[in-house]
C-alpha cells in the first residue's frame, strides 16, 4: 500500500543518504525530519538504521506528541528534540542533526561559534550558541536546543553535534554544512592564534538581513 506521504518519506532517506555521504554522520547517527503540511506532523528517520540500509517504508510519521501515526518502527530517539524545534521555530520545515566533527570539536570545547564569515550572519543568524549539556533524548535536550534556535537557524549541542533549520530538506542540510565549515575555519584560526571577528556594525546590518530572509510577516513565503 502506497503511502500517503510516499514522496516526503523518499526525500527522508535521500537527505539521510547526502548527509552520510558528505561526512557530516557516521553509521545511524544523527537523525533528519520534515513537517508535513499545516498540521503537527512530521516524518522522520528510523531509530537505529544505517543511512545505507533503509527505505521510505522505514521513515516514520508521528505527530508532534510523539505518537505514531504511520509505520512500523521505531521513531528517532531525538524525535522530542525535532518537535521543539518545529514549536520554537514555526517557518521551518526541516531539522537535520549532525555529528560532523569541527562542529562536535566546538561543542566537546563548550566553545560557541562567533561571527567570522558573512554568510554565517546572513544565512545562520549570527554567533551559534553552545546548548547546555542534557542526556540524548531527553526533554531536557529538547528544551535547550529549541532555546538555542530562537533567532538562529543552528545551535551546538553540548558534547554532542549540531541541529539545523530550514525551509526545507536542502536548505538545513546546507544549514549543517556551513555550521562545520565556519567551525573548521575557527578552528584553524584559533590554532595559528589569531582569529578576526566581523565588525560588529557589519554583523548588526546582515543580522537584520537575516530576520528579512527568514522571519517575513503571516501570508509572505520564507526565503
Amino acid at each position: 500500500m502506497t503511502s500517503r506521504w510516499q514522496k516526503e518519506r523518499e526525500a527522508i532517506v535521500a537527505a539521510g543518504r547526502e548527509i552520510a555521504a558528505k561526512g557530516l554522520v557516521a553509521g545511524s547517527a544523527g537523525n533528519v525530519s520534515m513537517r508535513l503540511g499545516d498540521a503537527e506532523l512530521l516524518a522522520i528517520t528510523p531509530r537505529g538504521k544505517r543511512y545505507d540500509a533503509f527505505s521510505a517504508a522505514d521513515v516514520q510519521v508521528i505527530d508532534f506528541a510523539a505518537e505514531p501515526v504511520e509505520g512500523d518502527q521505531v521513531p528517532s530517539v531525538e524525535s522530542l528534540m525535532h518537535i521543539a524545534a518545529y514549536r520554537a521555530r514555526p517557518d521551518a520545515r526541516a531539522v537535520v542533526h549532525t555529528h560532523s566533527i569541527y562542529a562536535s570539536v566546538l561543542a566537546v570545547a563548550h566553545l560557541s561559534l562567533p561571527p567570522l564569515i558573512d554568510e554565517m550572519v546572513t544565512s545562520l543568524g549570527g554567533e551559534i550558541c553552545v546548548a547546555e549539556y542534557a542526556f540524548p533524548s531527553s526533554e531536557e535536550l529538547a528544551e535547550h536546543a529549541a532555546k538555542g534556535l530562537v533567532g538562529r537557524n543552528a545551535v551546538l549541542l553540548a558534547n554532542h553535534g549540531v541541529v539545523g533549520i530550514g525551509k526545507d530538506l536542502r536548505d538545513a542540510i546546507g544549514v549543517c554544512e556551513l555550521v562545520e565549515r565556519a567551525a573548521q575555519v575557527y578552528v584553524f584560526a584559533k590554532a595559528i592564534g589569531r582569529v578576526n571577528l566581523l565588525p560588529p556594525d557589519v554583523v548588526e546590518s546582515e543580522q537584520e538581513l537575516f530576520k528579512m530572509l527568514h522571519f517575513k510577516p503571516p501570508g509572505e513565503s520564507v526565503g
